[in-house]
């Protein structure tokens, strides 16, 4: 058995601070008791970068980040400080394919308080490890739940975002670890 392919890698893309990817490879090990890697950093995405909405095409990101296979891992977030968009959408904190391997969290707008002014470091990291376990819940086939309460529940903008707690309901809990169960055992 391949023990490193029951690990989640998170991947800088660009220049990321060490603290945020210290932060979401923590948040995993605590909140899934999944261990974690940091993965070597990959370079800034300009190959995504849309003229006309002066944004990063997250679809385009993830294709790439699929290129890579990291086959050591069961699944990864690449975390990039750039603002990133879906087209049915102005902008997304985070993004991943429904049931797929690989995820992403922009720290872009998650910088940013409501009034415009820098988010501190602690609101900063904590809004990022939230998104990075909400969209790890996706990778793991979780869709957007109804409870307000789960970290599953879309967050559109940053005051909704912060109101999330760092938990899943016990429903999305439970299918979480029966999903993450399967995998594993997929993976032997």
């Amino acid at each position: 058995m391949n023990l490193t392919k029951r690990r989640m890698g998170v991947v800088p893309i660009g220049n990321i601070p060490e603290i945020a990817t210290k932060t979401i490879a923590a948040h995993i090990i605590g909140y899934l008791n999944l261990d974690s890697d940091i993965l070597p950093p990959l370079k800034h995405p300009e190959y995504a970068h849309d003229e006309r909405r002066l944004q990063y095409n997250a679809g385009a990101i993830l294709k790439r980040l699929d290129l890579e296979a990291f086959p050591d891992h069961m699944k990864v977030i690449g975390v990039l400080d750039v603002d990133i968009y879906v087209p049915i959408l102005t902008h997304v904190f985070g993004e991943a394919k429904q049931g797929g391997k690989c995820g992403l969290v922009s720290l872009y707008r998650l910088k940013k308080q409501l009034d415009g002014s820098t988010s501190p470091e602690p609101i900063l990291l904590e809004r990022a490890a939230k998104v990075a376990l909400h969209e790890i819940g996706h990778l793991f086939s979780l869709l957007h739940c109804m409870d307000e309460r789960c970290l599953m529940h879309f967050s559109g903008g940053l005051r909704e975002l912060d109101n999330a707690p760092v938990l899943f309901c016990r429903y999305c809990s439970a299918y979480l670890r029966d999903a993450i169960r399967r995998q594993m055992k997929t993976d032997e």
